[in-house]
């Protein structure tokens, strides 16, 4: 099923100036993160035009139509706003003149206003419709924010990944979802991971119910979004497993054609989570920063080895 955003969550998180309230913007759908400023459209070139984008008039264009004539101005901007648009967007303390507001409430185009520049506004509009765009899916699993690291929590169901995220909370770090992790592939390096609507902020603990974060801990422990940068797999300790024990070669796993870096986890009775997964991520964080423990102590024993050949 293709990704949609509705015109009304637009405006509203971008806080937009709607002049056309008559038109519900609820029905109208966004389909693609691109957007256009109409250039030579409003010279009545429509060849390659793709019409399911934002269209964003700034200064240049509204000048430019402001020293038509009224009937000239009329006919361009029919033309350009009959084309099948979802809206328009006039930027930097423009608006649109009443002739214009009547064409689209005619054609059911809902024309909004903002007073920021053209450049910045359309470098925010392009990032938010990416994010709220990208292909995404939901898995089982836990995502908390750990010194700034994205780490994913995933393994069976009962076998501690909310207990793991609840201690990690109370040790000062912060909750991003529990139970259901919704992923977006926002460029071919980023994930970004959130929570659904309906169980933002809150956990479930078996034997004790639901729990509200956000109220028990207060905002400063929960957050809306955060890049994935680790995975770590929780399953239960066996005898027969070889586990990686010194972590030269890292494992990854793959999520919309994405790769991150996974760790797996022995649980046994005893083992801290939360220290465990707060280790993780810092010893993450200081690979990223060009740091590899595994790595020295390896260095460190050729050359112990070279040494002792030479004695």
């Amino acid at each position: 099923m293709k990704t949609v955003v509705t015109l009304k969550k637009l405006a509203e998180s971008m806080k937009l100036q709607n002049m056309t309230p008559e038109i519900d913007m609820e029905k109208v759908l966004l389909t693609t993160p691109e957007v256009n400023r109409p250039a030579l459209e409003l010279t009545g070139y429509y060849d390659h035009f793709v019409k399911e984008r934002v269209q964003i008039i700034g200064y240049v264009e509204y000048t430019y139509m402001m020293q038509m004539s009224d009937e000239k101005r009329h006919e361009v901007y029919e033309q350009f706003i009959s084309s099948g648009i979802p809206c328009v967007i006039f930027t930097t303390l423009t608006e649109p003149s009443e002739d214009m507001l009547e064409i689209a409430r005619k054609y059911g185009v809902p024309t909004l206003v903002t007073a920021r520049t053209t450049t910045s506004f359309m470098a925010e509009l392009i990032r938010w419709l990416g994010v709220e765009l990208a292909p995404s899916i939901s898995i089982h699993g836990v995502l908390v924010d750990v010194y700034g690291e994205g780490v994913l929590i995933m393994g069976e169901s009962g076998i501690g990944k909310s207990e793991a995220a609840l201690e990690l909370v109370r040790r000062g770090h912060r909750l991003v979802s529990d139970d259901v992790v919704v992923l977006r592939k926002v460029s071919d390096v980023t994930l970004v991971g959130s929570a659904p609507d309906l169980t933002r902020h809150f956990i479930e603990l078996r034997g004790i119910g639901i729990i509200d974060v956000k109220m028990l801990y207060g905002v400063e422990h929960v957050k809306n979004t955060q890049a994935i940068d680790l995975v770590i797999k929780l399953e239960d300790w066996s005898r027969d497993k070889e586990y990686d024990r010194l972590g030269l070669e890292e494992e990854t796993v793959e999520f919309l054609g994405n790769k991150v870096v996974c760790h797996s986890i022995p649980i046994r009775p005893g083992r801290n989570l939360a220290v465990i997964v707060e280790t993780a991520a810092v010893n993450h964080r200081q690979k990223k920063m060009g740091y590899n423990a595994a790595q020295e102590l390896y260095r460190r024993i050729q050359e112990n080895i070279a040494a002792n050949k030479h004695d």
